[in-house]
């Protein structure tokens, strides 16, 4: 299937159904492996730098489990986390009730597990913002479940992450594939119409085969404050493995045209994730801070030299790309990254951007 790059393109697709995703080949994830992990560890760099940690998810049973405990054993491993935005992974559904509604079931779960953790300690607020889900391919009616979020999240509910990472080629990731093109589906814009009005923000999650689609979706609503998860996830698996610079170099062009729009902004992580194909987890070592810099730099600093520190902000994405690095040297190999910019820089990078955008 040929990838939309321009305004023919993406309107014959936006006048023609969507197509459901079939049965696909699975990338395999990388899996969380404590053993592994506890083989290499550092002590952290610039230790009282302030972050706060805008993309991290909870799970029962995925990556072996993920909950309050875990997430603050990773908190507390030297770096200064001072507050952190829980994403939505399609965690603690309610079982019962209107389909629409169940992913409610998750924003109500974080809350009592914020509300319980941050009771009992004081470095870090967890959860302090939360993304949950919605489908707004229900059109008008993602109203009530916007307002159910907004309840449920007691203050704390800032955007809603409605999933698009999706290839004719390939499945990746814990949630359901969504269809392809779904940020040019009718029904979808005229829910994502709502999202302004009741003032939430609108994470994406797709692939950088998906940019052109984000482009003209922010486009239309400039209104609407949009964060690219992941910096776009330039593929390295399937038909893109061996072909980094090609990606790279396609994801750049793509990056681009969204940084013309002053209404997306960009996260900056998500490396880890074996789409990306660095494959550090299929090692029988855990890298180190400064061999994650190195693969990973190129990308930062374009995404910062396109945006902006002020539109940018490091993410963990934990516990998922905790299948390739700890905590601890994740951070440590942004902060080798970012070593020789200002104060004023690293301020935005690691706390103030992520601070606005999640009005934390």
């Amino acid at each position: 299937m040929a990838r939309p790059t321009d305004s023919t393109q993406l309107e014959s697709i936006r006048l023609n159904p969507l197509k459901t995703m079939s049965q696909l080949p699975i990338i395999p994830r990388a899996e969380v492996r404590p053993a592994w992990l506890a083989q290499y560890s550092e002590e952290a760099l610039e230790p009282t730098l302030a972050i706060i940690d805008p993309h991290h998810h909870l799970s029962d049973t995925n990556w072996g489990g993920y909950l309050a405990p875990d997430l603050l054993d990773d908190l507390n491993s030297g770096h200064c986390i001072e507050a952190t935005v829980f994403i939505q992974v399609g965690f603690a559904y309610r079982e019962d009730g209107p389909e629409p509604l169940k992913p409610v079931g998750e924003t109500e779960r974080v809350v009592q597990i914020a509300k319980a953790t941050n009771a009992a300690q004081s470095q870090t607020e967890i959860c302090a913002g939360i993304v949950g889900f919605a489908e707004l391919s229900l059109g008008a009616q993602v109203e009530e479940v916007l307002a159910a979020q907004i309840q449920a999240g007691e203050g704390r509910m800032r955007g809603i992450r409605c999933h698009a990472a999706a290839h004719d080629q390939f499945q990746y990731g814990v949630m359901h594939a969504p269809p392809l093109h779904v940020y040019l589906n009718p029904q979808f814009r005229e829910g994502f119409a709502k999202l302004a009005p009741w003032g939430l923000s609108f994470d994406s999650w797709a692939y950088h085969t998906q940019l052109p689609e984000l482009a003209d979706l922010a486009k239309a609503f400039p209104d609407t404050r949009i964060v690219i998860d992941h910096v776009g996830a330039p593929l390295g698996v399937g038909p893109y493995a061996g072909q980094r610079d090609a990606v790279f170099s396609e994801w750049k062009k793509q990056l681009h045209h969204l940084a013309e729009l002053p209404n997306v902004s960009v996260k900056l992580g998500g490396f880890g994730m074996s789409v990306f194909g660095f494959g550090f987890n299929d090692r029988p070592h855990p890298p180190t801070s400064q061999e994650l810099a190195t693969a990973w730099e190129p990308y930062i600093l374009t995404c910062i030299e396109l945006f902006g520190p002020e539109r940018c902000m490091f993410e963990s994405n934990f516990p998922v790309d905790k299948g390739s690095c700890s905590y601890q040297v994740l951070w440590n190999a942004f902060k080798r990254v970012t070593s020789g910019m200002s104060a004023d820089e690293k301020r935005h990078l690691y706390r103030d951007t992520a601070k606005r955008f999640y009005r934390i």
